[in-house]
């Protein structure tokens, strides 16, 4: 079996890995200005899509260019995902450098998709392919390979943790080379009740203080989440952006999350910013909590909401998932500034960082490869590859991280 890496090593972001020339496993961007693509552009005989998060998936509609059409298998949750992922890029980028694909490639998606439920065993390109629950977010998955004489598990992203809105991952099937995440690989999560308890607070005393909290969430599985814990609090809110969609269609697929009756009632205690920008400044100047893409800052409403609030120290912005260097969400962190809308913005308004990570920390990672000490370990998907796959040798793993372009082969 033969690997390439396109992409996400030594990196969070644009994952793809060609198998044997003929099997693509992931097909994402690099969120940037501007974002960044996978090495080279295979012409696969089928895509297997891991989970409906942009670096994963976001240019999977470029691969119907021309003639081609490799049949691509995920699960529904993921195909409902891609379809809304390529819609808002080609709403934001369409026509442009940033967006290589049309509308034309993103109706192909649903002529050549193929789906799947967890633990369906299904033949892609000549190989076995089975889909595993990974606990990241609805409709994730773990992708494991088999030809006959190597089977390869590609963890994709994964947490091992219970949250709100999903389980952590139980499934360990039988694997020789293992392709495993690593974005947080240094890093011990605090307990998820604590930090529920720690950013609850924090909202209820900015709202008691007559201040507005803006909640940057990815809107796929963040969003969701964050509304689950402010309902779970009694904490009202506002939702804007394309989380709004999202949540709407998780309603439609129970299957796929952890309480169908607890994301309803939040759903339900959510209202739902329907407006333009005229709506969102109103909002912006009472004394709430606001939902909003995007998770990075980088784009959606948080560009109305952000500027409104700013000047204001009784104000926070309380980020919640992973910032990428670069983006303005990782300045804002570090500098106390952050470039919105095409300029950059002192921001006296408080920001906070709040761990509700959905993916395994330190930990976890090793509490999942404890099941695979006599397997190939290839580190993937993170800021230091080298130095977790070096740790993991320390420990009598046989392990390495790939570098761009690279190819294994067992």
């Amino acid at each position: 079996m033969k690997l390439q890496f396109l992409g996400g090593v030594g990196e969070v972001g644009r994952s793809a890995i060609l198998v044997d020339d003929s099997l693509l496993l992931d097909y994402g961007m690099l969120t940037g200005n501007p974002p960044q693509y996978p090495v080279s552009t295979p012409e696969p005989d089928a895509v297997v899509v891991s989970h409906g998060h942009l670096d994963h998936v976001g240019l999977v509609p470029s691969l119907l260019s021309g003639d081609r059409r490799p049949p691509i298998h995920w699960t529904p949750v993921t195909a409902e995902l891609a379809r809304t992922l390529a819609r808002d890029t080609l709403k934001l980028h369409g026509g442009t450098y940033d967006c290589p694909f049309t509308e034309t490639h993103v109706q192909r998606m649903s002529q050549v998709s193929e789906r799947h439920d967890y633990g369906e065993t299904f033949e892609a390109a000549g190989y076995e392919v089975t889909l595993y629950n990974a606990g990241h977010i609805p409709g994730s998955a773990h992708v494991l390979v088999d030809d006959g004489d190597t089977r390869l598990l590609y963890t994709s992203d994964f947490h091992t943790d219970d949250q709100r809105l999903v389980s952590g991952t139980t499934d360990r099937p039988d694997a020789d080379v293992v392709i495993c995440e690593s974005t947080y690989a240094d890093v011990e999560h605090d307990d998820r009740s604590t930090v529920e308890e720690r950013f609850v607070e924090s909202v209820r005393t900015t709202i008691w203080e007559g201040g507005t909290v803006v909640v940057p969430a990815f809107a796929i599985g963040r969003t969701q989440e964050m509304l689950l814990v402010l309902d779970a609090h009694d904490v009202d809110c506002y939702v804007d952006g394309m989380g709004k969609q999202v949540t709407k269609m998780l309603r439609r697929n129970p299957g796929f999350v952890r309480d169908a009756d607890a994301l309803r009632r939040a759903k339900s205690n959510a209202r739902f910013v329907t407006g333009r920008d005229g709506q969102r400044r109103r909002i912006a100047n009472q004394n709430t909590a606001i939902v909003t893409t995007s998770g990075m800052l980088s784009g959606g409403p948080a560009m109305t909401y952000v500027p409104e609030i700013r000047g204001d120290p009784t104000n926070k912005i309380a980020l919640t998932g992973y910032q990428v260097e670069g983006t303005p969400g990782r300045d804002l962190v570090e500098r106390g500034r952050a470039e919105i809308a095409g300029q950059m913005m002192p921001i006296a308004a408080r920001a906070e960082m709040y761990d509700f990570s959905a993916h395994a920390d330190r930990d976890g990672l090793r509490e999942f490869l404890s099941e695979y000490e006599g397997a190939d370990i290839l580190v993937n998907h993170g800021d230091d590859c080298a130095g977790f796959a070096e740790r993991l040798r320390d420990d009598g793993f046989d392990a390495r991280a790939p570098e761009l372009g690279d190819v294994v082969e067992f």
